[in-house]
């Protein structure tokens, strides 16, 4: 069984919280689609942790914390400066702050095995590339999208965890139970985001890939001490903290 985690963002409490609930789950594998670091207080500690992970996949915030940004707004791009300074931090062991760069710079923008596709945004754009729920109704979109998909497609991005399928529907975790049978037919799968939920929902968010079940899992984690850390840093927008509360 697989674990599949996204949208770390920096969020530590977040990320401790999910690899404990992992730990009760019988994984044997943890997939992570990308964006271990951004908007959140604790870049290198997260970084560190998903290097344990046997698949990393490259996310924009991890490219613009190795690169100039692009596409960010003015607090993403004021949180990924921040970020890169964090990870350049001279007080920090040399050897630390080359394994980081190094593991960043390695990772793929995807990857595919057995008929899955696993990538941080779409099919199409594996970095950038944003499918929301409201995209099952921009149909030349989306059939472009699956064109490229050979059987199941695995993304993050958005933080906004659900089911799209081949026939223009979009499922969102509480409407099927949390469990979503695979059948054979081309489907997507946006796991939802660890460090930064949008749907709602302040809990952790990841999937368990059993065979051809998809089960979404919910997490508490210590919010509080997260957005502590982000009003006590001047680099990063109070409201990155408060989003966190609103699971937005």
């Amino acid at each position: 069984m697989k674990a599949i985690i996204s949208d770390i963002h920096s969020n530590l409490e977040a990320l401790q919280a999910v690899l404990a609930d992992i730990k009760t789950q019988a994984v044997d594998h943890i997939y992570c689609l990308g964006d271990v670091v951004g908007y959140g207080p604790n870049p290198r500690e997260c970084v560190d942790l998903i290097m344990n992970c046997q698949l990393v996949i490259l996310g924009n915030h991890d490219q613009g914390a190795m690169f100039d940004p692009e596409g960010f707004n003015a607090s993403a791009e004021r949180a990924i400066f921040w970020t890169r300074a964090q990870l350049e931090a001279a007080g920090d062991r040399r050897d630390l702050k080359e394994k980081r760069w190094e593991f960043l710079a390695e990772r793929p923008r995807s990857h595919r095995e057995n008929g899955h596709l696993y990538v941080h945004g779409s099919a199409r754009n594996p970095l950038n590339e944003y499918v929301f729920p409201e995209d099952v109704y921009n149909q030349r979109k989306m059939e472009r999208i699956f064109a490229l998909v050979e059987k199941y497609c695995f993304q993050g991005h958005t933080h906004v965890p659900g089911i799209f399928t081949e026939t223009m529907q979009f499922h969102a975790p509480d409407e099927i139970e949390m469990t979503y049978k695979l059948d054979g037919r081309k489907t997507l799968c946006n796991v939802g985001s660890v460090g930064q939920p949008r749907d709602g929902d302040w809990r952790a968010c990841y999937v368990l890939l059993d065979d051809e079940t998809i089960r979404f899992r919910r997490v508490e984690y210590d919010v509080d001490s997260t957005v502590k850390k982000i009003y006590a840093i001047p680099e990063l927008e109070n409201f990155l903290g408060d989003r966190l509360r609103e699971g937005r």
